[in-house]
């Protein structure tokens, strides 16, 4: 059995679908599993059962409206479906949705912005210690699948303008820390399994033609636990899809 798995921070799911291109890219690419991340919507504001019947659609909004959630669509039913943790951290803004297959645990996440001058650090940190916790009971069972925005780029390689952003959000020591505190549980940034080169990025602000000039960051992941790495076939980015600021990524993963 294979299967593609994809990851997009549509940055407002109506907007995304509003230019275009949205219901026409998931037909022709057809993934098995599309997480989507920054949904700013409520499942009644869209009619994705009309226009995307073959897939089921799992959400996961924020309580606040207009903001953040998260939502899954996979064309292969679920054992069982988590929209809520029990860790009121992860569950209020709608970051977190899991979904648990035969094989795997898939978690569709939207980590918090640390946000300008890192005022909201200690709120990430918190999120961040909260899911790795959670986390490490949950591989005990089966291996797991995290992806979406991480709201970080890990190492110097994975923005255009590491020097100058060392005090930003997004690649503040803390934030790069916990990453690499992540990845030591004995996770794997699927992406750099197959290629180690830089200049591929996942975002790229709108502002200064950035994506044009590929002046970007990577910070949307596909991290599996170790247990999966022989059924990884292939991890990329598609930095050809438009329709946000973010591009989505992917991962191809092989089952016998």
């Amino acid at each position: 059995m294979d299967l593609e798995l994809l990851s997009w921070n549509v940055n407002g799911i109506r907007a995304c679908i509003a230019k275009g291109e949205f219901f026409k890219w998931i037909r022709q690419r057809n993934p098995d599993f599309l997480c989507i991340q920054e949904t700013k919507a409520q499942p009644d504001q869209l009619s994705l059962a009309i226009d995307l019947p073959e897939y089921n659609a799992f959400w996961n909004s924020a309580e606040k409206k207009g903001y953040s959630g998260v939502l899954t669509l996979t064309r292969h039913k679920p054992l069982s479906v988590v929209s809520k943790s029990n860790q009121s951290i992860l569950d209020t803004e709608g970051r977190f949705l899991q979904l648990e297959l035969e094989k795997f645990f898939l978690i569709n996440l939207y980590f918090p912005n640390a946000q300008r001058g890192l005022k909201r650090i200690s709120y990430k940190e918190e999120f961040n210690q909260t899911l790795l916790k959670y986390t490490e009971k949950l591989k005990q069972k089966k291996p797991v699948i995290l992806c979406g925005d991480f709201n970080v780029a890990h190492k110097e390689i994975d923005l255009k303008n590491p020097k100058s952003n060392q005090k930003n959000a997004g690649f503040s020591p803390t934030e790069r820390a916990f990453f690499t505190e992540f990845l030591d549980h004995g996770y794997l940034d699927t992406f750099r399994m197959f290629n180690q080169d830089p200049e591929h990025y996942s975002w790229w602000t709108y502002r200064s033609n950035a994506r044009e000039r590929n002046i970007g960051w990577r910070i949307d992941y596909f991290i599996i636990t170790e247990d999966l790495i022989s059924n990884v076939k292939d991890a990329f980015i598609l930095p050809e899809v438009y329709g946000s600021d973010h591009c989505p990524v992917g991962l191809k993963l092989s089952f016998k």
